[in-house]
């Protein structure tokens, strides 16, 4: 009796997955998911966030610090960012909202330095609420430089509409246009601040 040698029969081939290259005529795409890149979102808006911070906190390395703090939350949560909810922009300020309000709570929290006896007997300063002013500064940062260039110039410069249309030649129509919608973005940005606080 003789025995013959056979060789075993080759393993099936695995069937494709995901994880293995695609067969040749195989369209395969992966999911795009949204980006955000720190130096080019800096490059964008790390000048406006800047803005915003030094008027909130009326202290330049405070301000700095916020916008460092901000672009860290926003790489830590970069997984987080939608476009479809909103602007790369609308994102970034609503985090150093957060951020700014952190500095401002921190810093109410900080005991105040006073060097002399006779400086007890003054009053505290009361002033308006420190997060009115934050909203209006987001606010006035989110509209358009034409819109907030009217706004400023009318309400807070007192300049009349007359004055303000010699000086750019925009017609008085024109401004009063931009100062309505101005505002009107304005008072809905601030209710909906008031909305997010509660």
């Amino acid at each position: 009796m003789t025995l013959a040698l056979t060789r075993p029969a080759p393993a099936p081939a695995p069937e494709w997955s995901p994880m293995s290259t695609p067969e040749p005529g195989v369209d395969v795409h992966p999911v795009d998911l949204p980006t955000f890149d720190v130096p080019s979102a800096f490059a964008e808006h790390g000048s406006a966030l800047l803005g915003f911070a030094v008027n909130a906190l009326r202290d330049r390395s405070a301000a700095e610090d916020c916008v460092q703090e901000t672009f860290l939350r926003a790489w830590r949560s970069r997984d987080s960012f939608d476009p479809a909810l909103g602007s790369e922009r609308t994102w970034l300020f609503t985090i150093q909202r957060r951020v700014v309000l952190d500095a401002l709570r921190a810093r109410a929290r900080r005991p105040a330095l006073v060097e002399h006896d006779d400086q007890l007997d003054v009053p505290a300063e009361t002033g308006a609420d420190p997060l009115d002013r934050l909203g209006i500064v987001e606010g006035l940062a989110r509209l358009s430089a034409e819109h907030r260039e009217a706004v400023v110039a009318v309400h807070l410069t007192g300049l009349s509409y007359q004055e303000f249309s010699a000086a750019t030649g925009v017609p008085v129509a024109t401004l009063r246009t931009r100062v309505f919608y101005a505002l009107r973005a304005l008072r809905s940005h601030l209710d909906e601040g008031d909305q997010t606080d509660a």
